[in-house]
């Protein structure tokens, strides 16, 4: 290994091309180069380590709720209650058996990148899903809270394939026709709650980015909709736009001004 360069030890990591053998050798390598490549590398494999750990938790988590492989556990979950202005929007999530992502957690935790991609992979990696969107006007009129059970209650209700059982992060559904489990932190535990989680702030994100175009002086793009400084001094200077939440607090108290 010695006689390769820094450069080109390199570009075998980048490549995964590194064997235990090759491992071996690079630790008896004292170029600091080398040693800094090293520790680079097992950082990044122990992450990964952590990473399919936890898969396999939020796997497990959502096993333990089926019976036999023969029912349809989905996973629901929504974006959007917090924002003065937008819909909110619900996803529910059936899983493919092969399902395998190793990064995936609640969407919050999640970069715009990582959400981007891994809002593709799972909807190739579905059995079934559904996305709802409901919009200011309904949640003006019937408030956020049951604005958003309506968004997961009809997710739920428009999936093809009918789940034996729904797991839903904290939300209580009365009078659907399966059991329907809420669960505390659920995108944090469960994989199909993850997953859904993911599809309902992508969508969501990328309405409120359509939004932006329409209402560009709003700054919708940056802060989809939420109570940040820069929205608020853009409401006090613009008025509301057309999708603001005129039930909500903040946009009440500066209509009166």
């Amino acid at each position: 290994m010695k006689s390769k360069s820094i450069k080109q030890i390199k570009q075998l990591f980048n490549e995964n091309k590194v064997t235990l053998d090759i491992l071996s050798e690079l630790q008896q390598d004292e170029r600091k180069g080398v040693q800094q490549l090293l520790r680079s590398y097992e950082k990044q494999q122990l992450k990964q380590k952590e990473l399919q750990q936890r898969f396999m938790q939020m796997k497990q988590f959502d096993d333990q709720f089926k019976n036999s492989a023969l029912d349809y556990l989905a996973g629901v979950d929504e974006a959007g209650r917090g924002p003065l202005a937008g819909p909110v929007v619900a996803a529910s999530v059936i899983l493919s058996p092969d399902f395998h992502l190793t990064g995936l957690t609640d969407s919050k935790q999640l970069t715009e990148h990582e959400r981007n991609e891994y809002y593709n992979y799972i909807l190739k990696h579905t059995i079934d899903c559904h996305i709802e969107i409901v919009d200011h006007e309904v949640i003006d009129e019937i408030n956020i809270l049951n604005a958003t059970k309506q968004a997961m209650k009809t997710s739920l209700l428009e999936l093809q394939q009918t789940p034996t059982i729904a797991l839903i992060d904290a939300v209580v559904l009365e009078d659907m026709p399966f059991v329907v489990e809420p669960t505390i932190k659920g995108d944090g535990k469960s994989m199909a709650i993850a997953a859904a989680s993911v599809l309902a702030k992508v969508t969501r994100d990328r309405l409120m980015e359509q939004y932006d175009e329409q209402y560009p002086m709003y700054g919708f793009k940056q802060h989809k909709g939420y109570g940040t400084k820069a929205h608020l001094e853009a409401i006090q200077t613009y008025g509301i736009s057309p999708i603001h939440r005129t039930s909500f607090g903040p946009v009440q108290q500066l209509l009166k001004k």
